[in-house]
């Protein structure tokens, strides 16, 4: 577990693993810690090989490792498929999860449960399994991304901001039970974030609503968000790079928000 001295790569010979890293904010965080110059584990549904082209550029290794992470044992055993992979793990980044919009009286329970596993549960599992090896050796780095809905609700998403809400609660509790260690655990809100899956909502609710894409952005998606502009991925991922060096081995279980000024009202 050799780490960069005298002006190398802040990361090199850091192993890191990203949930949900094939597509969107995740990809833009394996990008960032591979360039850092750690070596990277990729997760994520559909077809991985562009991802892993993409990633695999910057020059460190990179390895793709799949898992159901809405199970607990699934996701548990996938950190230790990941350190098998990487011999070892330094860095835990918690990004995969999925989203449902509708009143709470007609929200399905199979979306419910789906929700909480994905962006709460697995959470918890990962975290568990990669710990006691980061204790081990000392060191490590857990990012968990969260979102403005761990710190703020906006109606209809009530799975995704109790799952938001209770990933900051994992976070503080984490960092206080590792505080004496060197392993740092922290949170990271985004606002809406400019990723394919944002661009897709865009299209369907223009559609929906015989609206522009324009408006749809300025009315719509970005009502909330003071700068009326996306946040870039580069941004969120820059964050998690900078959390998992050197320098920010004072941070621990804090929530840091990246939303251009929704939650400052």
């Amino acid at each position: 577990m050799a780490n960069a001295q005298n002006g190398a790569a802040p990361l090199a010979g850091r192993r890191a693993a990203v949930t949900g890293s094939t597509s969107g904010i995740g990809l833009a965080i394996a990008n960032a810690l591979a360039a850092a110059g750690a070596d990277v584990a990729l997760n994520g549904f559909g077809d991985a090989q562009p991802a892993i082209a993409e990633v695999s550029a910057h020059g460190t290794r990179v390895i793709f490792a799949n898992a159901d992470l809405s199970d607990g044992d699934a996701a548990e055993a996938w950190v230790r498929e990941v350190q098998a992979g990487l011999g070892g793990l330094d860095i835990l980044v918690n990004n995969a999860g999925i989203q449902h919009v509708e009143a709470i009286e007609t929200f399905p329970n199979d979306k419910w449960n789906a929700i909480l596993a994905i962006n709460l549960s697995s959470n918890f599992h990962t975290m568990k399994a990669a710990i006691p090896a980061m204790k081990a050796q000392n060191w490590g780095r857990i990012v968990n991304i969260a979102s403005a809905h761990g710190l703020v609700a906006s109606p209809f998403k009530s799975a995704y901001v109790a799952a938001k809400h209770g990933v900051l609660g994992l976070t503080k509790t984490a960092a206080l039970e590792l505080a004496e260690t060197l392993i740092t655990v922290n949170a990271i809100c985004p606002g809406f974030v400019d990723t394919p899956l944002v661009q897709g909502q865009i299209a369907d609710q223009a559609k929906a609503n015989n609206m522009s894409e324009e408006q749809v952005i300025r009315d719509v998606i970005l009502a909330s968000q003071p700068s009326k502009r996306f946040v870039p991925p580069a941004d969120v991922a820059a964050m998690v790079a900078y959390l998992c060096s050197e320098a920010a081995g004072g941070i621990t279980g804090s929530a840091l928000s990246i939303d251009g000024g929704w939650t400052a009202r």
